[in-house]
């Protein structure tokens, strides 16, 4: 695990005491020119920086700040109104503390671990939230190094040492699956999102289960981006094919709406010749025409749960993983049963 550089590691590699260290640091005089560069070199050596936390306690002021960063491209597909939400939960429980959230945009998963680093040997956090966890995702470990304290938002096969808060996926997917076979269906496909992202792969691996337990005729998964460009083009691709399915499950709203209009370019009737359902019940399913059938959960509700298991990690050492209640299937107006050929 690595610690945090210290004072003491900086004047252990100048050469100096730890009071001159502060006094050269802080640009105090009582240190010569020569020895303050010394220093101030030791420290860009060790990647010292000062400790905002330790520093604002000192001052008789609690600091409590927990971090949250997205790369680039995952910011440009998930902050939504469910996303935002989400971060509105997290915030509502650290408002009673008082604690704050720092929402950062990083370009790259490589930054984003250098963003942890700095902001755990600076003490400008106190804790971490870890979303859009993926299959050995390359975050984990050098932040497990630091010996900060994580939770990550993923199914708990996943989350390696931190605790985890997930949503029970699996048994979401598999009640939208069942509903939609004893509507009749028998060809059914799912658009799902990143073939590695950790939400994908439970999704996924529930709807082929489900669908091999009913023996459906046909059932395929297609992974996106989430995007809704990427959701048109997967429903176009899927009901290009002779046995094109009847019914279509979407990883998220942004990309039923898509597959929605594409249904009507293509002269297909929903839910007649088509029925679709959505991953998260946002404003989107519910102002569509016909009115997206979803599966419904409270993101505000779920950051909040989150914000708790990070709080109680914080104050004990430890925190169990928590699943959240699964999401609920909505029937509005784009299922039903399919026409007769």
């Amino acid at each position: 695990m690595e610690s945090r550089v210290t004072i003491r590691d900086v004047a252990a590699r100048a050469g100096v005491s730890a009071g001159a260290v502060s006094l050269a640091l802080n640009d105090r005089p009582g240190v010569s020119a020569g020895t303050r560069k010394r220093i101030v070199e030791a420290a860009r050596e060790l990647g010292w920086s000062p400790n905002l936390a330790a520093r604002s306690l000192a001052q008789g002021h609690r600091v409590h700040t927990i971090g949250m960063a997205l790369t680039r491209a995952a910011a440009g597909t998930v902050l939504d109104a469910v996303h935002m939400a989400l971060i509105g939960g997290i915030e509502s429980v650290l408002t009673e503390r008082p604690c704050s959230l720092l929402l950062h945009v990083a370009p790259d998963l490589d930054a984003e671990i250098a963003l942890y680093k700095q902001w755990w040997q600076s003490g400008k956090v106190n804790g971490s939230v870890l979303v859009g966890v993926t299959s050995d995702d390359p975050r984990i470990e050098p932040v497990h190094r630091l010996g900060m304290p994580v939770v990550a938002v993923a199914p708990p096969q996943l989350s390696g040492p931190f605790p985890a808060v997930w949503h029970d996926d699996a048994m979401a997917m598999a009640e939208a699956v069942r509903y939609l076979s004893i509507l009749g269906h028998r060809r059914i496909a799912h658009v799902g999102g990143p073939v590695m992202l950790g939400q994908s792969i439970v999704r996924a691996e529930a709807f082929a289960s489900t669908a091999a337990e009913l023996r459906l005729e046909d059932a395929r998964s297609v992974h996106t981006a989430l995007s809704a460009h990427e959701g048109a083009t997967a429903t176009r691709s899927l009901l290009a094919d002779a046995g094109r399915p009847t019914a279509i499950v979407y990883d998220n709203d942004l990309m039923a709406v898509a597959g929605l209009a594409v249904a009507g370019e293509l002269g297909l009737r929903v839910p007649e010749d088509l029925s679709l359902v959505a991953w998260d019940d946002s404003d989107l399913c519910r102002i569509t025409r016909p009115a997206l059938s979803a599966l419904s959960y409270d993101p505000f509700a779920f950051g909040a749960e989150v914000a708790r298991c990070l709080l109680e990690l914080l104050d004990d050492g430890r925190a169990r993983s928590r699943v959240s209640d699964a999401p609920v299937l909505v029937p509005r107006g784009t299922t039903g049963p399919p026409a007769r050929t």
